[in-house]
């Protein structure tokens, strides 16, 4: 006989979290932290950097049509991409120092996805009310007219939110005040109108609805960040030896004795997560210690010690257990695998500095012509062909003079040009077809290839680089 029971469900639906509003010291920093970066994402572009007449105004600028990268006075080229792969790597390294000095404070204070669902629980906040408000307004099932309003009124200004998110976006690829004039008038490119409307919804569903999801099933850095803690990294725990049993204190004499954590619920109701730190670590855990600041406010009150809820380090718990203070906190922070950290984080920090400052205003690549890959003239001499490409990082146009060496019979004659030198229009690139001829008898018998270096001169300022390539042709 077959069981006609129903087959359980294996999906759970989400249940919403609502977090009631705290304040101290660590939602003050994060509001800091939540004004200074939304200032920084939204303000960036519309900041002006004078390059001169021939280079874009904007101080932050990634030019695609032109292949380049502007930072105030900084500009990338593609052939200097190794750059922005530094600064990647040092990212990665300064994620992975954080974590392991103080655990995932990237993530409860500078992550995107936390920072707008800040924003958004702040407008939720401000059209429906605290924490319980926002309860029995999401219990109510029948959609008054009241209900109708708050909702559509929240929903509209997170869809301004994500709008202005999608715009300030594109703004950073293109002049941001005529892209603005083009968007309003309907005369930008439907990349952009489209790139806004991604972002504008993705911004609109991870900050409105997402929220915790995006943190918990699609970022990676939960189930990564193990690797770079250990018993010494700081991060917010429970001092369970001080606030078990939990449980009002009783005036009944014969009553047994209660920890100092009253089970008041106030670290789980402030929780933007939805979880308990009482509970011990957790995945879910983003470390952005509202609930100290939940749990202090309510020491204080009760005429308790602060601190049930802190920063702490695992290693600390015997000796704290003991009765002794916790060790220094620098004495967790500094230690060789944070150490090794800020090495190696400062070494490409350096490392990319030097190399930024170095770098020179003119510069080149060669690249031989294999097709043929010698030609022999009708006096017996030998021709090679090259592409050479020439790059002007001035703000304007500069006369460069090409120049072979390798040895003395060297000629050098420039494609469509009468002598050695051509123009090179400002901040571009020119690529010019460069023959080298060597007489016959430059090269001694049965010699394949000789050492070529091309020069180029900047003849304004003087400045030179250079290429070593190699001739080819055999030597009679």
């Amino acid at each position: 006989m077959s069981d006609s029971s129903p087959t359980p469900s294996l999906y759970a639906a989400r249940e919403p979290i609502f977090p009631r509003r705290v304040s101290g010291k660590f939602r003050n920093l994060k509001w800091f932290i939540m004004a200074v970066t939304l200032g920084i994402y939204y303000l960036t572009p519309w900041l002006r950097w004078d390059r001169g007449p021939n280079l874009p105004d904007q101080a932050v600028l990634i030019d695609l049509a032109n292949r380049r990268f502007y930072f105030l006075w900084i500009e990338i080229w593609p052939h200097e991409f190794y750059f922005v792969a530094g600064l990647l790597i040092m990212a990665g390294l300064g994620l992975f120092l954080f974590t392991s000095a103080l655990g995932r404070v990237w993530c409860g204070y500078t992550c995107p996805q936390t920072v707008w669902t800040d924003l958004y629980m702040l407008v939720e906040r401000w059209i429906e009310g605290d924490r319980n408000a926002r309860l029995r307004l999401h219990r109510q099932e029948k959609m008054d007219f009241r209900k109708l309003r708050l909702r559509v009124t929240k929903w509209l200004s997170w869809l301004l939110i994500g709008l202005a998110t999608g715009g300030a976006w594109v703004f950073y690829f293109a002049d941001a005040p005529t892209l603005m004039v083009d968007l309003v008038t309907g005369q930008a490119h439907s990349v952009a109108y489209t790139t806004i409307a991604v972002l504008t919804a993705t911004t609109f569903v991870f900050g409105g609805f997402a929220r915790e999801q995006i943190c918990i099933y699609a970022c990676p850095w939960p189930r990564i960040q193990a690797a770079m803690m250990d018993e010494d990294t700081l991060t917010v725990g429970y001092r369970s030896w001080r606030g078990e049993p939990r449980g009002k204190a009783s005036k009944d004499a014969d009553a047994p004795p209660k920890g100092d954590c009253i089970n008041c619920m106030a670290c789980v109701n402030v929780c933007p997560m939805g979880i308990d730190i009482r509970d011990g670590q957790q995945m879910e855990c983003i470390t952005c210690a509202l609930c100290i600041d939940a749990c202090d406010d309510i020491m204080a009150k009760v005429g308790k010690p602060r601190g049930l809820i802190d920063y702490l380090a695992l290693s600390d718990e015997s000796r704290e257990i003991e009765g002794k203070k916790p060790r220094s906190a620098w004495v967790h922070i500094l230690r060789p695998r944070t150490i090794l950290y800020t090495v190696l984080w400062s070494a490409i920090g350096f490392a990319l500095l030097y190399a930024l400052f170095i770098r020179p205003e003119v510069d080149l690549t060669v690249a031989p012509v294999r097709n043929p890959t010698y030609v022999t003239l009708s006096d017996g001499s030998i021709r090679n062909t090259y592409d050479v490409r020439l790059r002007n990082k001035h703000g304007e146009a500069r006369l460069f003079e090409l120049t072979a060496t390798g040895n003395d019979a060297y000629r050098i004659e420039l494609e469509r040009e009468d002598d050695n030198i051509v123009e090179v229009p400002a901040d571009a690139a020119h690529l010019q077809r460069v023959y080298v001829i060597a007489p016959k008898g430059t090269a001694p018998a049965g010699v394949d290839t000789m050492d070529l270096r091309i020069w180029v001169e900047d003849l304004q300022s003087g400045e030179r680089a250079s290429k070593d390539t190699t001739f080819n042709g055999r030597g009679q």
